[in-house]
């Protein structure tokens, strides 16, 4: 038996035959340009027509960075608690466990230690998809470690920020993180070490208050929102319209707030060229 039939509405196909395609074969970019799943891998997530950037985690920024992908890992399996027992529609303590279980993760922020082009580095990276990259006192904690870390062995640092700012279910405690990571970064300057700081999208909140504008290099990848309250806020509370691009990298980068922005696939060489231009290192 054919495994259709024509009918008087067109041609079927018997329930039983149908074959649904597997979910991830295909990404399609909000421009609509449809890519093959497999070809953005290889092109570091980026779309190859239109050059949008679809948002990676710590995994994938840690393949890019650092050599044959061969990194240490910090605190890996430091965990949040819920000291204030917070609820809204759920406990926080049934989110953590929910957001550990999805991911695979610990907590929005993963901390490594590796070479990059042959030169040790520390990078911290934050994974949106653990709660919105949202900052509670272990993501604080894993970065100021960080840095106790890159002072201690004299090495840069590197902050990736992928954020939707504090973490609403730790209140006060999140909150503390702004001033933590900030003046944890100032003893990495009184160290004479490099700071590099890249924004990510999104990076928004305390996030941008804090640690992820404090660069002694400021950069990000195309396209990235990045601002404090997002743009709907902005406008319902300033009641005015918001000019073409408010809150994109580009937009940052035309007001001074940024350095530059890079493609991603080259990130690696301009990490370590402005590494060797601070550092006096020759160029190789």
């Amino acid at each position: 038996m054919a495994w259709f039939k024509r009918t008087a509405k067109g041609i079927t196909t018997a329930t039983e035959d149908k074959k649904d395609v597997p979910k991830g074969l295909w990404y399609k970019s909000p421009t609509g340009t449809i890519v093959d799943a497999d070809e953005l891998a290889r092109n570091l997530y980026v779309s190859p027509e239109d050059g949008f950037h679809v948002r990676i985690g710590s995994k994938e920024y840690f393949e890019i960075l650092f050599d044959n992908n061969e990194f240490k890992e910090l605190d890996a399996k430091m965990t949040s608690k819920d000291p204030l027992d917070f609820v809204d529609t759920k406990k926080y303590s049934d989110r953590l466990r929910e957001a550990q279980d999805k991911t695979k993760l610990k907590d929005a922020v993963r901390t490594g230690v590796g070479k990059s082009k042959g030169k040790d580095i520390v990078i911290c990276c934050m994974d949106f998809a653990f709660i919105g990259g949202s900052m509670g006192a272990v993501v604080g904690e894993k970065i100021s470690r960080g840095v106790d870390y890159a002072i201690k062995h004299k090495l840069p640092f590197m902050m990736i920020s992928k954020s939707g700012g504090a973490r609403m279910m730790e209140a006060a405690y999140s909150l503390m993180q702004l001033a933590k990571t900030s003046a944890k970064l100032n003893q990495l300057a009184t160290a004479g070490l490099p700071y590099i700081s890249l924004c990510t999208d999104p990076t928004t909140g305390g996030t941008t208050a804090s640690y992820a504008m404090l660069g002694d290099i400021n950069i990000s990848e195309p396209g990235a929102l990045i601002g404090f309250a997002g743009p709907r806020v902005v406008k319902d509370t300033t009641g005015k319209d918001l000019p073409e691009g408010f809150q994109t990298s580009e937009f940052l980068l035309d007001h001074g707030f940024l350095d530059f922005i890079t493609h991603r696939r080259e990130l690696k060489n301009k990490v370590n060229l402005y590494l060797d231009l601070v550092q006096n290192n020759p160029v190789r």
